[in-house]
């Protein structure tokens, strides 16, 4: 439904941003277990490593959010969901 008040909009926006944190957090947390797990990396190159990872999700999520937000204002159909691969945007 598209949002009418700020106060709808607020909501559209903080229900899309749990869901896209909720969606994507289980392939952040795994790809930062990995990192963690490197031996062919410095301590100091596994925190870049994971903060790279950290920028990733974020920006994934961000994306994510923008694109429901835009989509329930500009009214577009559903589409089918697909698991997207956030790990090469």
């Amino acid at each position: 439904m598209k949002p009418v008040t700020r106060e709808e909009l607020r909501r559209l926006v903080t229900d899309a941003t749990l869901e896209a944190y909720e969606e994507l957090a289980p392939q952040a947390v795994m790809l930062i277990d990995q990192t963690k797990k490197r031996t062919d990396l410095t301590q100091d190159q596994i925190n870049d490593e994971i903060l790279l990872n950290i920028m990733g999700y974020i920006k994934s999520c961000t994306n994510e959010i923008l694109i429901q937000v835009l989509a329930e204002l500009l009214e577009l159909p559903a589409e089918e969901y697909h698991h997207h691969d956030h790990s090469h945007e």
